[in-house]
């Protein structure tokens, strides 16, 4: 099955790393729900930008794989695996579902579950 154009759109962006391909992908007003950790959630893609700036700053040669997709009208779930190296050589490993609504393939709203994995 083909993961949707929003889905497939933020992988490629986040494997460009280039934030603003990843910011782009996002409402300006875009709400981010973070359940496991609610003092992180925030409002707006400028948020967005300025994330993906220090993580890519932080991690390189951060990778995204998408492992798994469902959609139901404008609501899209997805589970997703990223690994990226720190300046010290230290790997890191995310992993979790994103659940995410959108209006013309630009995301408006999420509860964000990746985290580290514990190695």
């Amino acid at each position: 099955m083909t993961p949707p154009v929003s889905v497939s759109r933020l992988r490629e962006a986040i494997n460009s790393h280039d934030p603003h391909r990843v910011a782009e992908c996002f409402a300006p007003d875009y709400q981010c729900e973070t359940p496991l950790h609610p003092a992180r959630g925030f409002t707006g893609s400028a948020t967005v930008l300025r994330n993906w700036t220090a993580l890519f700053a932080t991690f390189a040669r951060l990778q995204a794989t998408v492992t798994r997709t469902a959609t139901d009208g404008d609501e899209t779930w997805s589970e997703w695996e990223m690994t990226g190296t720190s300046a010290d050589g230290t790997v890191t490993l995310l992993r979790g579902p994103v659940i995410w609504t959108e209006v013309n393939e630009v995301i408006t709203w999420a509860h964000f579950y990746l985290d580290r994995v514990d190695t």
